[in-house]
């Protein structure tokens, strides 16, 4: 890798770090390419994404940013898994350390705040951006077809009660 590249590369783990709601980092020797595969395949799939670089070149790149404090984690073969929901990245890393031993969740940060490997399980915990959304949306429109249904009984009891009346008189 020339100079160029490295400076490239700098840059773009600098996005990471300064666009990334968290960033988990994760030892993985002994992981085969298969195993690599599954696990960038399952980031795809939650909207986050994995990224082994050096780990000189990533320290450069942290200088500076809200996740500095990642910068001890970054020792022997690290990989990067990072979302720009808070949630996503610490979920798919936390699902596949559970499937595969090889795979060592060492810490993270979410913003500037610095997660050890039990704040990484906590945040992996949380629910989701989407989950949340469903559940306001759920709270909001419970009220609404409550509103609904007490405006539509005594209609509908009005109309029973005079259904009554009629089949007496009947």
């Amino acid at each position: 890798m020339d100079r160029a590249q490295k400076e490239k590369v700098v840059e773009e783990l600098g996005q990471i770090f300064e666009s990334s709601g968290v960033v988990v980092v994760a030892h993985y020797t002994g992981l085969t390419v298969a195993e690599m595969q599954t696990l960038r395949a399952k980031a795809r799939e939650a909207d986050a994404s994995v990224r082994v670089a050096k780990n000189r070149l990533a320290k450069i790149a942290l200088d500076g940013k809200p996740c500095e404090s990642i910068g001890s984690l970054l020792t022997g073969m690290t990989v990067l898994t990072f979302s720009e929901d808070p949630v996503a990245a610490a979920k798919v890393a936390e699902d596949f350390a559970k499937d595969n031993k090889k795979f060592e969740i060492l810490g993270g940060a979410m913003g500037e705040t610095a997660l050890d490997r039990a704040g990484v399980e906590a945040v992996s915990k949380m629910p989701s951006r989407e989950e949340l959304i469903a559940s306001i949306v759920g709270c909001i429109g419970a009220p609404a077809s409550n509103i609904a249904g007490a405006i539509g009984a005594p209609a509908s009891n009005i109309a029973s009660i005079l259904s009554t009346i009629e089949d007496k008189a009947a």
